[in-house]
């Protein structure tokens, strides 16, 4: 039997899955890192805590693996999206990675958009201008630390530094690329026009790859740390989302995924290049190749839970956090939350807008506060829906993976506010399963990554929309989206209070 590894680096953890040709999951292993906030508005973390931790993960999973070494054949990626590790000339790390949830970069944006133009930068990029983004956090780093940015000989998205610390090559890959601001989507090139009008030399902008393409092997010192071969062909991987999208089988025209991590997604296969959605949803390369993806977010999605939990509930475990929300009626007994707690991407591109609970009265228990915010969560999600309908999609049915696919009564939620089929996954692996069925791929054990899904994704269990919920959430997400105009100059006015 032949294995791949498909690794997923995420914001709070590296997860690490070892698979067979079966698509079976052999082995799990994940090792957690911190977050660095400074303040209000900020995230960081050390590149080398990725590594160290992802060394580790492996050594972990060699340990335990009982078959012969040789037969694990590929290694490949899934990464958190937009973070921004600036190397020098040596390929030394200049500063700590400013990552895809930091919101600093407002004025850079603003700049952008005057000097590229609006309509312009979604002409290349497809996408609007937006704190979470690379290029900005580039033109910050430019104006904020000039020394540091003199320094920089080319810039790696989080996954893509960590490929090139086992491999020693500097790779990036176009489903990761397509979330920096600098690529041309639709040409599949690093965008000569934007980097001129911004003053970036071009040649800051690592080699393109395919996701599937082998971009090396391990170094013979990550070899030996590990216990893995060096003959273990490494493949170039994908950005999250689009991995999500590939270990869940989106992978055709009508195909549309649910995933709840620290963000929110809903995704749509694309098979074209050249639908306008005038910027309200993102635009990105698939993993795929000569495919694309549409895909709203929500910023704060499971993280409004996790939140919620060390805020509130620290001592309890999130199934316990979740006991007894079937008991609350649908509205959470008149309590309304917006998940905005770090801003907002789809479809308010807001990172002043902060959260609400709305309606709170002193009968309201914890758990109704919990039903709250699994609904304020998933109406978020119902925006990006909304906006792919309004276009002219048709979903009729929707894959939910994530955090939000782990209890019963959050996927009937989804099934009753989106009005659609939710159906769960067997195994639910996500952006790792992507990873390694790029691995798969790559190692030439499918002659597509369709073939690859059929043999890895399967469905085990279908929610249906229940009539009488979907006509009341129909009303209460209409009170829902009336928070966001409530809000907003009330947000606008704190700001100067925060730290």
């Amino acid at each position: 039997m032949k294995y791949v590894i498909g690794v997923d680096l995420g914001t709070s953890a590296v997860k690490i899955l070892l698979m067979n040709q079966d698509g079976e999951v052999c082995q799990e292993v994940s090792k957690s890192y911190p977050l660095i906030q400074e303040k209000s508005g900020y995230s960081e973390q050390n590149p080398e805590e990725w590594v160290g931790k992802t060394i580790e993960g492996l050594t972990e999973m060699v340990k335990n693996f009982n078959g012969d070494i040789q037969d694990i054949e590929g290694l490949s990626f899934s990464g958190q999206m937009h973070g921004l590790v600036l190397l020098d000339e040596d390929h030394k790390v200049l500063r700590n990675a400013i990552l895809w949830n930091d919101t600093r970069t407002t004025v850079q944006c603003r700049k952008i958009e005057d000097i590229v133009g609006k309509e312009r930068l979604l002409d290349i990029t497809k996408n609007p201008a937006l704190e979470g983004f690379t290029l900005p956090k580039i033109l910050w780093v430019k104006e904020h630390e000039p020394t540091i940015y003199g320094k920089a000989s080319v810039f790696l998205l989080p996954k893509d530094y960590l490929r090139y610390r086992l491999t020693g090559h500097l790779h990036s890959e176009f489903s990761d690329a397509a979330g920096t601001l600098l690529l041309d989507v639709g040409e599949k090139k690093w965008s000569k026009e934007i980097c001129n009008l911004l003053g970036i030399d071009i040649s800051l902008c690592p080699p393109l790859v395919a996701s599937h393409e082998q971009t090396g092997t391990l170094k013979s010192e990550v070899a030996d740390k590990t216990g893995l071969s060096g003959n273990v062909k490494v493949f170039a991987g994908g950005a999250d989302n689009a991995c999500g999208a590939i270990g869940s089988g989106i992978l055709s025209e009508g195909k549309t995924l649910c995933s709840i991590g620290t963000s929110g997604v809903v995704l749509s296969y694309e098979q074209r290049n050249d639908l306008d959605f005038g910027g309200k949803v993102h635009y990105f390369n698939h993993g795929e190749e000569n495919a694309f993806y549409t895909m709203g977010v929500t910023l704060a999605a499971g993280y409004s839970l996790s939140w919620f939990k060390d805020v509130f509930a620290k001592e309890i475990d999130f199934d316990e956090l979740l006991n007894g929300i079937d008991e609350v009626p649908i509205g959470a007994n008149g309590l309304i939350f917006t998940p905005y707690i770090a801003g907002e991407r789809t479809p308010h591109a807001d990172s002043v807008i902060r959260g609400s609970f709305i309606g709170m009265d002193a009968s309201h228990e914890r758990k109704d506060f919990v039903r709250a915010v699994l609904e304020g969560i998933t109406f978020s999600l119902n925006e990006s829906i909304e906006i792919f309908r309004e276009n002219g999609k048709k979903i009729d049915n929707v894959i939910s993976i994530g955090g939000g696919a782990k209890n019963k009564e959050w996927l009937q939620m989804q099934a009753d506010i989106f009005n659609v089929e939710i159906m769960k996954l067997a195994s639910e692996q996500g952006p790792g399963m992507g990873a390694a069925m790029l691995a798969a791929y790559g190692c030439g054990w499918f002659s597509s990554l369709k073939e690859c899904a059929d043999k890895f994704v399967q469905v085990s269990e279908t929610f249906t929309p229940k009539e009488e919920n979907v006509e009341a959430y129909r009303k209460l997400f209409k009170l829902y989206q009336d928070v966001y105009l409530s809000t907003k100059t009330l947000n606008e006015g704190l700001q100067e209070f925060r730290k």
